[in-house]
């Protein structure tokens, strides 16, 4: 009988064992199902973070500025049109021009004296200045008139005076009808590309000159009594003429 007995015992002591095992396996499992919990929210939580993140910086860059900021490389208010190498033009008589992309007049006007008043600036024979003065706010859907002359700004800015006239020149080139949607800021963009001037993206979107334009046009509304476009003006003198 005490050889049944210790049979028995042992079975109860490998029973307690077994167990004793178990649970122990038991914890570590739960231990390890734990630190891969806490990896896992701690991975899902940068995640958030980053994205959080990404999205605040794209709203941020993409925020419409209201500051008024003026355009590096103009000048008074204008940009120049640059004279050809070594040429002087500074006794030239000063033509300025004042206009709004949208405005089919100015279309009209740069389709018969554009190219000619260019041809002018590079002789040296006129120093040629183009004046911004946004004012078709109404005559689209999607506010062009700004738009486009806030890229135009954009150039300026960022590449200088033949940047501006290679954007200039294809917004005139792709002038949209009055009433209507004008191109989006991707088309503007693409269109500026298309004239070799890049990295506009941000300026574009942000419409960083729009306060600028608007200045601008309160000005020469008070100052130079503009009311309207193309105007033109030679050494200070407004011009009768369409074509100076």
């Amino acid at each position: 009988s005490s050889d049944l007995a210790d049979v028995t015992n042992d079975r109860k002591a490998r029973a307690a064992r077994a167990e004793q095992m178990r649970k122990e396996r038991q914890k570590a499992d739960r231990r390890q199902r734990n630190v891969i919990s806490v990896a896992i929210v701690a991975v899902v939580v940068l995640l958030i973070g980053a994205a959080w993140w990404a999205i605040d910086t794209a709203s941020k860059e993409n925020m419409t500025n209201t500051e008024v900021i003026e355009p590096r490389n103009t000048v008074e208010g204008g940009v120049d049109h640059p004279a050809g190498d070594g040429v002087d033009n500074a006794d030239a008589p000063l033509v300025e021009v004042f206009a709004d992309f949208l405005c089919p007049a100015c279309g009209q006007f740069e389709q018969l004296s554009g190219a000619f008043l260019q041809e002018q600036a590079e002789s040296g024979a006129i120093r040629l200045r183009f004046m911004p003065f946004s004012f078709l706010h109404n005559q689209s859907t999607n506010d062009y008139s700004r738009r486009a002359m806030n890229v135009a700004m954009c150039a300026v800015d960022e590449q200088g005076e033949d940047a501006f006239w290679s954007v200039h020149d294809a917004l005139f080139v792709n002038q949209p009808s009055e009433g209507g949607a004008g191109p989006d800021d991707a088309a503007l963009i693409s269109m500026a590309e298309d004239a070799g001037v890049s990295g506009l993206d941000s300026c574009v979107k942000t419409e960083k000159f729009v306060p600028w334009i608007d200045e601008s046009r309160v000005t020469a509304t008070n100052d130079r009594e503009v009311d309207g476009t193309p105007t033109v003006f030679i050494d200070g003198e407004l011009s009768d003429a369409r074509t100076p």
